[in-house]
Parts: C-alpha cells; sequence; structure tokens
C-alpha cells in the first residue's frame, strides 16, 4: 500500500467555497474528502490543514474554531499561520489604511512537504491548493525524491498550468466530492459533545 499525506491550504479552499451558494461546503470534513480521493492502493497516513486566525474578527475566529474542532476529532492536524498587518495605499483617495495579509500558509506547507519528505513519512503526497508558490518546494522535491508521486488537487473552480507542470498528476474537486463530505449537523463528537454548524455556513 502507497503512504498518503494530504496537505490542505485551508485559505484557498475557502475562497474557492465563499459565495453564498457554497457557504455549506465550509462545515466540511477534509478526512473524509481525503477518503474518497485516494486509490484503492492507498493509505492515508496524515491529513495536514493549514489555516490562520482572523483574529480582529471575534465571530468569525469563533466559527474557524469549531471547524477545527471538529476536523480534529476525525484526526485532522491543524498548523496555524498568521496575518500581519500591510499598509495599502487606496488608488482612488491616495490614502494608506491597514490591510490583514495571510503569511506563512505556503511557507509551512512547503516546510511539511519536504520534512515529511526527508523523513520518509510518505510515498505520495496530495497537495489541496491552487497556489503558484509552492511551485519551487514541489521542483525540490521532485529533484530529491523522484520516486514520490505529487498530486495537485484544485479547489472547486480553482486551476493552474503551472502547477500542473510540476506535478505527476492532478485533479480538480467537484460539486460531488463536497456535497459527500459535508459534516452532519449537529456533530456528535467521540467523546459525546456537539458541535452546530456555524449559521453563517447554511
Amino acid at each position: 500500500m502507497k503512504r498518503v499525506y494530504f496537505f490542505i491550504d485551508g485559505f484557498n479552499f475557502y475562497h474557492s467555497v465563499n459565495y453564498p451558494w457554497l457557504f455549506k461546503y465550509k462545515w466540511l470534513n477534509y478526512a473524509e474528502l481525503a477518503k474518497i480521493l485516494i486509490k484503492k492502493d492507498e493509505k492515508i497516513e496524515k491529513v495536514l490543514f493549514f489555516t490562520a486566525f482572523a483574529n480582529w474578527d471575534p465571530p468569525k475566529v469563533a466559527r474557524h474554531k469549531i471547524l477545527i474542532r471538529a476536523l480534529g476529532s476525525f484526526g485532522v492536524e491543524t498548523i496555524e499561520g498568521r496575518f500581519k498587518t500591510k499598509q495599502i495605499k487606496c488608488r482612488w483617495c491616495k490614502k494608506f489604511f491597514d490591510q490583514p495579509i495571510e503569511k506563512q500558509t505556503d511557507v509551512n506547507i512547503a516546510v511539511n512537504l519536504l520534512k515529511s519528505a526527508v523523513q520518509d513519512k510518505f510515498d505520495k503526497a496530495y497537495i489541496v491548493s491552487g497556489d503558484t508558490d509552492l511551485i519551487p518546494a514541489i521542483r525540490a522535491l521532485k529533484e530529491l525524491y523522484p520516486q514520490k508521486e505529487i498530486w495537485v488537487v484544485f479547489p472547486f473552480g480553482r486551476k493552474g498550468k503551472e502547477l500542473t507542470s510540476v506535478c505527476d498528476f492532478h485533479i480538480k474537486i467537484k460539486p460531488i466530492h463536497l456535497a459527500a463530505c459535508v459534516f452532519p449537523d449537529p456533530l456528535i463528537l467521540p467523546d459525546g459533545s456537539v458541535l452546530s454548524r456555524p449559521n453563517n455556513w447554511i
């Protein structure tokens, strides 16, 4: 059996479903998504979820923590980045204003991808993202460990020729995949506690 790791770019995925008609897919079981994407001769060793908290928006953080708790109950490991405030100049009024910019996610994915390869943790990696910033890390891994497979899984509505050119294969997440992986509502955890899908995600 091939050992498989999943590297999920949380924000890249989030923005792919951040439309009113897709909000329900924010309440998604990524462990289940991994199961339906792998081949019959593969075994999931780990699912890593990369994200960061929007600390300036407490209600959004609260929703985010509910999702992370739900994912953790299914064995998904969360790796946090952070947001950094950057001054942006408005091209219309010419004034400067603070804009939170998500940082570290692509670096965290790259570091964990390469570290896991060096430690020989997987035979095949699925990278769920459409972020081209991951290309240098993928190229380096393929150069160092050509026997290890790298598949890119594009979130719904995403695509990218540059990413597909450096990977062994690519697949696209379809509505049928999303529909099959939504958490039940309410979700009863193994310890008996109950989580409800945030109202904003219905």
